[in-house]
């Protein structure tokens, strides 16, 4: 089969022609497979779509055009009305990232403690010394003045969680600048739930070049140089 090892980008299918070489072609919207209610995906053409396989076909069959430019991935789930972020919302919005963030390493630590391959054992390591010290704070939702009073007292437990989180981001390819689409995947899925996550990503890219560098993700978060 030569599609077999015959890669195409998103939105894009392998076809073979009646020579029997195979190219890229752009995957038709209507064949995709059908999909579940919770696999629904909003564009940011505020369009629901039956899936990613969908939205990207459609990116796709709008190559060259400036709706194809624009259109991208905006969120998991259904579209529906995302309130505007204030001034203040967006200010609060890294404590409540940072204290997420260092949750997950938690979770990954202890579920590394069952059965292992969540986390590097550089990393495991590393997670091991803010395992330790994290039992002040009970999981759940806190207020707004115990998530900046536990950063400016145990800020060193903060730091390697915002580390982790731009290399787990930083793929593709790996070169400590953060794209759109690298950002997608955490940005997509968290929309929903934090509104103002768009907000602070472009508010991140201080110099406005489209990228976010290391030094500009730890300024947002509030790690000092």
């Amino acid at each position: 089969d030569p599609c077999r090892n015959f890669h195409c980008k998103r939105g894009k299918v392998c076809h073979v022609d009646k020579h029997g070489k195979p190219s890229c072609i752009c995957q038709d919207p209507t064949a995709c497979p059908s999909t579940k209610d919770y696999e629904r995906v909003c564009g940011t053409d505020n369009k629901t779509y039956d899936g990613t396989c969908q939205l990207f076909g459609t990116k796709c069959q709008l190559e060259g055009t400036k709706m194809g430019r624009q259109l991208h991935l905006d969120y998991m789930g259904s579209c529906k009305y995302i309130p505007h972020c204030t001034d203040y919302e967006v200010d609060q919005f890294p404590l409540r990232m940072r204290d997420w963030l260092k949750n997950i390493l938690m979770q990954y630590y202890e579920r590394d403690l069952d059965t292992s391959g969540y986390l590097t054992e550089k990393q495991r390591s590393k997670v091991k010394k803010i395992y330790q010290n994290d039992k002040r704070l009970v999981a759940g939702d806190h207020a707004v003045e115990l998530l900046l009073h536990d950063f400016e007292k145990n800020y060193h437990m903060y730091v390697y969680p915002v580390h982790w989180q731009f290399h787990q981001l930083d793929q593709h390819p790996a070169d400590r600048l953060l794209t759109h689409s690298e950002l997608a995947p955490l940005r997509a899925s968290l929309v929903p739930m934090e509104h103002c996550i768009t907000r602070f990503f472009q508010e991140c890219d201080g110099d406005q070049d489209k990228h976010i560098a290391l030094k500009e993700w730890c300024h947002c978060f509030g790690i000092k140089e």
